[in-house]
């Protein structure tokens, strides 16, 4: 592949563009707080509150949104309410191991949530670990943003991913239970497949896959579309650049955070504006429930980081154009991942009808490859009226979805 010293450029016109954004940010913030004073008498009538609107507006889109936390301190077990500390269990160049400790002594299934490593953080997540925390003792990968970490710390590609999360397997065991949300579902499988075919004893005790992309030739969506439109030398001769010297990542190779944000947001674009010219009416009117959901998402949606780049070509290519793994030609360290050699490992599948991102049957596939797991370790869920992000998030993931997922783990505790 070729190497792109050429695209250097990407990241300094984005830098230059924040940076001229700057007067503007610092504009809009004052005129948000002078706009926002009850002394003025101006700001009660409704060009005021217009005004006090449109300054937050403005702050908002021209704003740099750093790395949010979970700020998980709470949650409820057995209908009483405990307390939450969030610790850091081990430590990689790449990745934080964070175990959200229950002041409790009741025993629940051990999770590890493996969290999508595709331009946002793992705080995008704070709403499953939310659900889960009252069914199961909760353990998450924070991924770190590649622009931060140093080139001396060396490469990490896919099979490094799976590295990760064997290591974390066996560091938890035993009787771990597995979650992995859209992207990861990949690597999850095949670790499992790894670790089934060793007879490892950490071997994990069940994985739910949620909405992931195990076979993208069912069902391609936009997204899938998308990945397979242009040949990888093209992706990296076009999409990978080099981190700027403002940060500790100078010179590593990465595919940017806000070039796959901006892919997400043009899907969508339509949905996002008029998202926007509702939290500007829900301000004037005064609605702050609906303008703080609004703020809560897109302080989140907003916040990316950048991926090694080394790992996003070889993810777009063994997943998304030459589909190694349910063709059973995928390989880790040069040994072949075989997703028959799955026997232990219990599995749960979960989708939802109105997935956009990884269409249903995608994540169903895994349940055809798996060909000597047995019946009653194997599950399938297809959750109605829900889009990707709805089957591991929000109303319907708490109430229909969890209940799933606690029931299998607890049928599957070793």
């Amino acid at each position: 592949m070729m190497p792109a010293f050429e695209n250097s450029s990407l990241y300094h016109i984005k830098e230059m563009q924040h940076a001229s954004m700057m007067p503007i940010n610092f504009m809009a913030e004052i005129g948000k707080s002078f706009y926002r004073n009850p002394l003025v008498l101006f700001n009660y009538t409704h060009a005021g509150k217009q005004a006090a609107a449109a300054s937050e507006l403005i702050e908002r889109i021209t704003r740099k949104y750093e790395k949010p936390r979970f700020n998980i301190h709470h949650t409820e077990v057995n209908g009483k309410k405990v307390a939450v500390h969030e610790e850091l269990i081990s430590q990689t160049p790449f990745c934080r191991l964070i175990h959200f400790k229950r002041d409790t002594k009741l025993h629940s299934p051990k999770l590890l949530i493996v969290a999508p490593m595709s331009g946002h953080h793992a705080t995008l997540l704070r709403g499953t670990v939310e659900a889960m925390l009252p069914f199961a003792d909760v353990y998450i990968t924070d991924w770190l943003d590649a622009r931060e970490i140093s080139v001396a710390k060396g490469k990490f590609d896919l099979e490094d991913y799976m590295t990760h999360v064997i290591e974390f397997i066996r560091l938890l065991a035993p009787s771990v239970h597995l979650m992995a949300v859209c992207q990861p579902s990949v690597p999850v499988i095949a670790a499992a497949a790894i670790m089934n075919a060793a007879k490892d004893p950490a071997s994990p005790a069940s994985m739910t896959l949620i909405g992931g992309p195990i076979d993208t030739r069912e069902s391609p969506t936009k997204v899938n579309l998308a990945a397979k439109e242009h040949s990888l030398e093209w992706y990296e001769s076009n999409l990978i650049t080099r981190v700027p010297v403002n940060y500790p990542g100078f010179m590593r190779r990465v595919y940017p955070g806000f070039i796959q944000l901006m892919s997400f947001i043009s899907l969508n674009l339509e949905r996002h504006i008029d998202s926007h010219a509702k939290f500007f009416n829900h301000l004037v009117e005064g609605d702050g429930e609906s303008a703080a959901a609004h703020k809560k998402f897109y302080d989140e949606y907003l916040s990316v980081a950048d991926l090694p780049a080394e790992f996003y070509l070889q993810s777009l290519d063994v997943v998304f154009h030459r589909h190694l793994l349910p063709k059973g030609e995928m390989t880790y360290l040069g040994e072949q991942v075989d997703l028959k050699s799955i026997n232990k490992t219990a599995m749960l599948c979960l989708e939802g009808e109105l997935d956009d991102i990884s269409g249903v049957g995608q994540t169903k596939a895994a349940m055809g490859l798996t060909k000597n797991l047995a019946a009653s370790k194997k599950k399938y869920h297809l959750e109605p009226n829900v889009g990707h992000y709805g089957i591991f998030n929000g109303k319907k993931f708490k109430n229909n979805v969890v209940p799933i997922i606690s029931e299998f783990m607890q049928a599957h505790e070793k």
